[in-house]
Protein backbone atom coordinates (compact mmCIF):
# COMPACT_ATOMS: atom_id res chain seq x y z
CA UNK A 1 0.00 0.00 0.00
CA UNK A 2 1.30 3.45 -0.91
CA UNK A 3 0.62 6.55 1.17
CA UNK A 4 0.84 10.10 -0.09
CA UNK A 5 1.28 13.05 2.21
CA UNK A 6 -0.70 16.14 1.40
CA UNK A 7 2.00 18.82 1.57
CA UNK A 8 1.44 22.22 0.02
CA UNK A 9 4.05 24.53 -1.51
CA UNK A 10 4.28 26.67 1.63
CA UNK A 11 5.06 23.60 3.75
CA UNK A 12 7.70 22.44 1.27
CA UNK A 13 9.31 25.88 1.24
CA UNK A 14 9.37 25.96 5.05
CA UNK A 15 10.88 22.46 5.21
CA UNK A 16 13.52 23.44 2.67
CA UNK A 17 14.41 26.60 4.65
CA UNK A 18 14.70 24.51 7.82
CA UNK A 19 16.94 22.00 6.05
CA UNK A 20 19.21 24.77 4.74
CA UNK A 21 19.41 26.42 8.17
CA UNK A 22 20.26 23.13 9.90
CA UNK A 23 22.85 22.22 7.28
CA UNK A 24 24.49 25.63 7.68
CA UNK A 25 24.40 25.44 11.49
CA UNK A 26 26.00 21.98 11.42
CA UNK A 27 28.71 23.06 8.96
CA UNK A 28 27.26 20.87 6.22
CA UNK A 29 26.43 23.58 3.70
CA UNK A 30 29.53 24.34 1.66
CA UNK A 31 27.83 25.94 -1.37
CA UNK A 32 24.54 27.81 -1.07
CA UNK A 33 22.83 28.96 -4.24
CA UNK A 34 19.83 30.78 -5.62
CA UNK A 35 18.61 32.14 -8.94
CA UNK A 36 17.55 35.75 -9.53
CA UNK A 37 15.94 37.45 -12.50
CA UNK A 38 17.83 40.30 -14.13
CA UNK A 39 17.82 42.41 -17.30
CA UNK A 40 20.40 39.95 -18.72
CA UNK A 41 18.30 36.89 -17.92
CA UNK A 42 18.32 34.53 -14.95
CA UNK A 43 21.52 34.61 -12.90
CA UNK A 44 22.69 31.74 -10.73
CA UNK A 45 24.42 32.98 -7.58
CA UNK A 46 26.52 30.65 -5.42
CA UNK A 47 28.47 31.32 -2.26
CA UNK A 48 30.68 29.45 0.15
CA UNK A 49 31.30 30.42 3.78
CA UNK A 50 34.17 32.59 2.44
CA UNK A 51 32.05 34.56 -0.03
CA UNK A 52 30.45 34.71 -3.47
CA UNK A 53 32.10 32.01 -5.58
CA UNK A 54 30.04 31.94 -8.79
CA UNK A 55 27.68 34.02 -10.90
CA UNK A 56 26.38 32.29 -14.03
CA UNK A 57 24.15 33.39 -16.88
CA UNK A 58 21.23 31.28 -18.05
CA UNK A 59 23.05 30.49 -21.31
CA UNK A 60 25.79 28.83 -19.25
CA UNK A 61 23.38 26.04 -18.12
CA UNK A 62 22.81 26.44 -14.40
CA UNK A 63 22.58 22.68 -13.82
CA UNK A 64 26.00 22.20 -15.41
CA UNK A 65 27.42 25.04 -13.28
CA UNK A 66 26.06 23.45 -10.09
CA UNK A 67 27.51 20.09 -11.12
CA UNK A 68 30.89 21.74 -11.71
CA UNK A 69 30.72 23.44 -8.29
CA UNK A 70 29.89 20.09 -6.68
CA UNK A 71 33.00 18.53 -8.24
CA UNK A 72 35.44 21.45 -7.82
CA UNK A 73 34.32 23.06 -4.54
CA UNK A 74 32.21 20.58 -2.56
CA UNK A 75 29.39 18.09 -3.16
CA UNK A 76 27.48 19.74 -0.28
CA UNK A 77 25.48 22.14 -2.47
CA UNK A 78 22.02 23.28 -1.46
CA UNK A 79 19.54 25.89 -2.62
CA UNK A 80 19.48 28.41 0.24
CA UNK A 81 18.20 31.72 -1.18
CA UNK A 82 18.36 33.70 2.06
CA UNK A 83 22.13 33.13 2.30
CA UNK A 84 22.47 35.21 -0.88
CA UNK A 85 20.08 38.03 0.01
CA UNK A 86 22.93 40.56 0.18
CA UNK A 87 24.16 39.56 -3.28
CA UNK A 88 20.66 39.75 -4.76
CA UNK A 89 20.13 43.17 -3.15
CA UNK A 90 23.39 44.58 -4.53
CA UNK A 91 22.63 43.21 -8.00
CA UNK A 92 19.16 44.78 -7.87
CA UNK A 93 20.76 48.11 -6.92
CA UNK A 94 23.28 47.77 -9.75
CA UNK A 95 20.62 47.02 -12.37
CA UNK A 96 18.52 49.92 -11.05
CA UNK A 97 21.48 52.27 -11.55
CA UNK A 98 21.93 52.94 -7.82
CA UNK A 99 25.19 50.98 -7.37
CA UNK A 100 28.43 51.32 -9.31
CA UNK A 101 30.63 48.96 -7.28
CA UNK A 102 29.98 45.81 -5.29
CA UNK A 103 30.79 45.41 -1.63
CA UNK A 104 30.62 41.64 -1.21
CA UNK A 105 32.99 39.06 0.24
CA UNK A 106 34.37 37.00 -2.65
CA UNK A 107 35.72 33.47 -2.77
CA UNK A 108 38.27 33.38 -5.60
CA UNK A 109 39.20 29.70 -5.32
CA UNK A 110 38.10 29.04 -8.92
CA UNK A 111 40.80 31.41 -10.22
CA UNK A 112 44.47 30.56 -10.66
CA UNK A 113 47.59 32.01 -12.24
CA UNK A 114 47.33 34.62 -14.98
CA UNK A 115 43.53 34.31 -15.12
CA UNK A 116 43.42 35.37 -11.48
CA UNK A 117 45.74 38.32 -12.17
CA UNK A 118 43.47 39.51 -14.97
CA UNK A 119 40.22 39.10 -13.06
CA UNK A 120 41.60 40.91 -10.00
CA UNK A 121 42.30 43.93 -12.22
CA UNK A 122 38.76 44.09 -13.65
CA UNK A 123 37.49 46.41 -10.88
CA UNK A 124 40.24 48.86 -11.93
CA UNK A 125 38.09 49.68 -14.96
CA UNK A 126 35.82 52.47 -13.75
CA UNK A 127 32.06 52.13 -13.98
CA UNK A 128 30.83 53.42 -17.35
CA UNK A 129 34.27 53.00 -18.94
CA UNK A 130 35.97 50.25 -20.91
CA UNK A 131 39.50 48.94 -21.38
CA UNK A 132 40.91 46.92 -24.25
CA UNK A 133 42.11 43.36 -23.96
CA UNK A 134 45.61 44.71 -24.65
CA UNK A 135 45.35 47.24 -21.82
CA UNK A 136 44.25 44.49 -19.45
CA UNK A 137 47.18 42.33 -20.52
CA UNK A 138 49.49 45.20 -19.56
CA UNK A 139 47.78 45.68 -16.20
CA UNK A 140 48.14 41.96 -15.48
CA UNK A 141 51.87 42.16 -16.21
CA UNK A 142 51.96 40.34 -19.58
CA UNK A 143 51.46 42.90 -22.38
CA UNK A 144 51.58 40.26 -25.13
CA UNK A 145 48.99 37.97 -23.55
CA UNK A 146 45.98 39.55 -25.25
CA UNK A 147 44.33 36.22 -26.14
CA UNK A 148 44.90 34.93 -22.62
CA UNK A 149 43.05 37.99 -21.31
CA UNK A 150 40.13 37.05 -23.53
CA UNK A 151 40.16 33.55 -22.08
CA UNK A 152 40.39 34.90 -18.53
CA UNK A 153 37.37 37.13 -19.14
CA UNK A 154 35.41 34.29 -20.73
CA UNK A 155 36.11 32.06 -17.73
CA UNK A 156 35.58 34.75 -15.08
CA UNK A 157 33.54 32.96 -12.39
CA UNK A 158 32.04 36.24 -11.12
CA UNK A 159 30.80 38.20 -14.14
CA UNK A 160 28.94 41.46 -13.47
CA UNK A 161 30.44 41.63 -9.95
CA UNK A 162 33.97 41.49 -11.39
CA UNK A 163 33.17 43.45 -14.56
CA UNK A 164 34.66 41.56 -17.49
CA UNK A 165 31.92 43.13 -19.64
CA UNK A 166 34.00 46.34 -19.56
CA UNK A 167 36.80 44.69 -21.54
CA UNK A 168 36.44 45.34 -25.27
CA UNK A 169 38.46 45.00 -28.44
CA UNK A 170 41.03 47.64 -29.36
CA UNK A 171 38.69 49.02 -32.04
CA UNK A 172 35.99 49.57 -29.39
CA UNK A 173 33.75 46.72 -30.52
CA UNK A 174 32.41 44.60 -27.67
CA UNK A 175 33.97 41.24 -28.45
CA UNK A 176 32.79 37.94 -26.97
CA UNK A 177 31.02 37.48 -23.64
CA UNK A 178 30.09 34.42 -21.56
CA UNK A 179 26.55 35.72 -21.13
CA UNK A 180 26.19 36.38 -24.85
CA UNK A 181 26.64 39.49 -26.96
CA UNK A 182 23.23 40.93 -26.02
CA UNK A 183 24.01 40.67 -22.29
CA UNK A 184 27.34 42.46 -22.73
CA UNK A 185 25.73 45.28 -24.69
CA UNK A 186 22.95 45.56 -22.09
CA UNK A 187 25.49 45.94 -19.27
CA UNK A 188 27.60 48.47 -21.19
CA UNK A 189 24.49 50.44 -22.15
CA UNK A 190 23.22 50.44 -18.55
CA UNK A 191 26.52 51.81 -17.26
CA UNK A 192 26.77 54.40 -20.01
CA UNK A 193 23.21 55.67 -19.40
CA UNK A 194 23.65 55.80 -15.62
CA UNK A 195 27.09 57.41 -15.97
CA UNK A 196 25.67 60.13 -18.22
CA UNK A 197 22.72 60.74 -15.87
CA UNK A 198 24.96 61.01 -12.77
Amino acid sequence: MTYFLDVDDADLARLHRDLAARAAADGLLDVAYRTVDSPVGPLLLARTPVGLVRVAFGVQDHDAVLTALASTVSPRVLEAPERLDDVARELDEYFAGRRTTFDLPLDLQLLRGFRRDVVLHLPDIAYGHTASYAEMAGLAGSPRAVRAVGTACALNPLPVVLPCHRVVRSDGSPGQYAGGAAAKLTLLDLETRVGVAA
